[in-house]
């Protein structure tokens, strides 16, 4: 009390006019009253200076003086302004001063401002305040760097919860979990854990685990808890994945029963009574020593336990290494009441977090198995092109990697996250998911004719056979029942041979035209010749040798499809965008329909449907433009044409970009990174 002692010594300016007026005798009253009153009987009143009086509790004061201190004697003050400054003492002013800024005065230690002649009641209301505002200070300053703490844990909260909403692998959250939880209540190992529901599938069990569950050969029945993954900071093992039993044998589930945590200061000291035990030949095997241990159950939204978080050690440092029963004894602390809460805060948002990723984990594993028996289900229907949407999705998405790591020309700013490359998969996979509304011998059409059409044609020609064969032994009969010479039955067997020999030369024909392949001029004079050969059929009707349809067929110039079946093959684009359409993609793979829909589009606006111009075609649709192509080039032979060499394939692509059909940067990457290769490593 130095600072109140050196009052008496101190005296302000003019201090000799305020000496001996009424001032100090209310002074002096008021101190004789404080000192009295019994509601201060844990406070020490004190009068240092005739114009102070000084109520202590513990290292706390409260300094009551008159207003004209303020305004003349602020000299009196100065022994407390490093209390002022440390919030152990605030000033209680009797009367207002005439010139005063209040809130300045409150910054610098002034409580209030009470009547220059308050009741006793008035006083001792102002000065309980005053106490109890030094005590909230002193409060808020012994923990300053607890609350810095605080804050600081605040933001690893938040970057926690950021992390953990923003992961979407399972196992990769896992990690993150138990990463995060092990940094905010500083222990030096742990497990995470999670439950399932068993079967009667037979499981393999713990070969080592530090819960007391004994490892054994077991039919799983009823709820599992799986051990996933766990972490060392000072010792590094080999773990596995392995179940066991949810029950209260181990400390693990005993917490997820429980939906309690469960803190444990020595985990060799477990008291007699805990249903659960420790195994401590884990810590033998690894040579380590797990002493305190935190556990804590990761509850969902649903208000089951879908995991378990079992921390182990915490260190008072944690940036030491446990490396000896020394560092153990001199690190290792309990795990406090702040941890508990920490940990909470974490494994609350975790349950949260793990629930939605392995929801989403479900919704993708359901929106796969969609995506995988709708391709098998395209590819059922042409098992020729079977794998042809894998391969153009495994190419197009790798070229996709490939442009996002393009640092100069037209693609330098594309870039393509991993849900963009997800969405870009499911369009590939989809690309020709509107086959399903195409015929099926359309689709698997291999020649001009149908087998039925071509079997029909067979039987006229076969008919026509027998036709010419029972005309020339008809007359054959009616020679001979005359009597005529051999040369005229000679004459009336080479017709035969002659018409037959037509008659075959015809067939030939129609089989080499039947072929998808390119026809020369002259064949097709042949057909159209052919078209308006006639014949009577049994009734007596006149037939025509090939249908109108058959010569249409017979007639392609290129490849195997007429006009309106060519139609109806490229109709399959209008149908995956529509059914695609119909699909509830979400946010994140809305654009599915309309990169699968345009991968048939053309830079100079020639493709289909919509015939789109190069800057209307999303860049997704024409890197997969340049996959189908190529897939389908290159893939092994079917009926209606044959696999061609990688090089041909890419040359073919070169003139699909001379003549303005592909991207001529997109096919060059394809080129240059042989994204073909890349694929077939995987």
């Amino acid at each position: 009390m130095a600072d109140v002692q050196s009052v008496g010594a101190t005296r302000a300016n003019g201090d000799g006019d305020l000496d001996g007026s009424p001032i100090v005798a209310r002074m002096t009253k008021l101190h004789g009253d404080l000192a009295g009153d019994p509601r201060l009987a844990n406070e020490v009143v004190t009068r240092p200076h005739p114009l102070l009086v000084v109520a202590s509790r513990d290292d706390l004061v409260v300094i009551v003086a008159p207003a004209c201190v303020w305004e003349r004697g602020k000299d009196l003050l100065k022994p407390f302004a490093h209390r002022f400054a440390d919030s152990t003492a605030m000033l209680i002013l009797l009367g207002y001063p005439a010139e005063v800024d209040l809130q300045q005065a409150m910054n610098r230690g002034l409580a209030s401002v009470v009547s220059a002649e308050p009741s006793l009641d008035e006083l001792f209301l102002a000065g309980m305040r005053a106490f109890e505002l030094l005590e909230a200070k002193g409060r808020a300053e012994s923990r300053g760097k607890w609350l810095r703490r605080y804050r600081y844990e605040l933001g690893e909260l938040i970057n926690i919860a950021r992390a953990m909403t923003t992961e979407r692998d399972v196992n990769k959250l896992l990690g993150v979990i138990l990463e995060k939880s092990r940094f905010v209540t500083g222990a030096d190992a742990g497990s995470i854990y999670v439950v399932e529901q068993g079967d009667e599938t037979p499981e393999r069990t713990a070969s080592g685990t530090r819960d007391s569950e004994p490892p054994r050969s077991m039919t799983t029945r009823g709820p599992l808890l799986r051990f996933k993954l766990s972490q060392n900071d000072s010792v590094a093992y080999d773990s596995s994945e392995f179940v066991m039993p949810l029950s209260n044998r181990s400390i693990a589930g005993s917490a997820a029963l429980a939906k309690n945590a469960i803190n444990i200061a020595d985990a060799y000291e477990i008291p007699a009574g805990a249903p659960y035990g420790f195994d401590r030949r884990f810590d033998e095997k690894i040579g380590y020593r797990t002493k305190s241990m935190l556990t804590v159950p990761l509850v969902s939204q649903r208000d089951e336990v879908i995991g378990v978080i079992q921390l182990i050690n915490k260190k008072k440092d944690p940036s030491i290494k446990l490396y000896s029963k020394e560092d153990i004894e001199e690190q290792v602390v309990s795990f406090d009441e702040r941890s508990e809460e920490l940990l909470g805060m974490v494994a609350a948002q975790a349950g949260v977090s793990l629930e939605n990723t392995m929801l989403y984990d479900e919704i993708r594993r359901l929106f796969e198995g969609f995506v995988k028996a709708s391709v098998e289900a395209i590819e059922s229907r042409d098992p020729t092109t079977s794998g042809h949407s894998r391969r153009v999705a495994d190419l197009t998405v790798e070229l996709a990697k490939i442009v996002d790591a393009e640092s100069s020309g037209p693609y330098k700013d594309a870039h393509f996250t991993r849900e963009d490359l997800r969405e870009l998969e499911y369009a590939s996979l989809l690309h020709d998911f509107g086959k399903i509304g195409v015929r099926e011998k359309v689709l698997v059409k291999a020649k001009k004719l149908y087998d039925e059409s071509l079997h029909l044609i067979r039987a006229r020609f076969d008919f026509v056979a027998r036709s010419i064969e029972a005309d020339v032994l008809r007359r054959k009969l009616a020679a001979l029942e005359r009597g005529a010479p051999k040369s005229e039955l000679d004459a009336l067997d080479k017709e035969q041979i002659e018409r037959r020999a037509e008659l075959d030369a015809a067939w030939q024909t129609i089989e080499l035209a039947n072929e998808p392949t390119v026809l020369a001029a002259g064949d097709f004079a042949k057909i159209e010749q052919l078209a308006k050969e006639t014949y009577f059929d049994l009734r007596g009707e006149m037939k025509f040798l090939l249908e109108p349809e058959d010569t249409i067929a017979l007639s392609v110039k290129r490849g195997s499809l007429t006009p309106h079946e060519y139609d109806e093959i490229t109709s399959h684009v209008v149908h995956t965008f529509k059914f695609l359409s119909n699909i509830p993609w979400g946010k994140a793979f809305r654009r599915v329909p309309q990169i699968a829909g345009a991968h048939h589009e053309r830079l100079n606006g020639t493709g289909y449907p919509n015939r789109l111009r190069a800057e209307e075609i999303p860049v997704q649709s024409k890197m997969m433009s340049i996959s189908d192509i190529y897939d389908a080039l290159t893939a092994s032979d079917r009926p209606y044409k044959k696999a061609v060499p990688v090089e041909r394939a890419v040359d073919i692509l070169e003139y699909g970009v001379k003549d303005q059909h592909l991207d001529p940067e997109l096919v060059r990457i394809f080129r240059e990174a042989r994204v073909w290769e890349r694929t077939r490593v995987k």
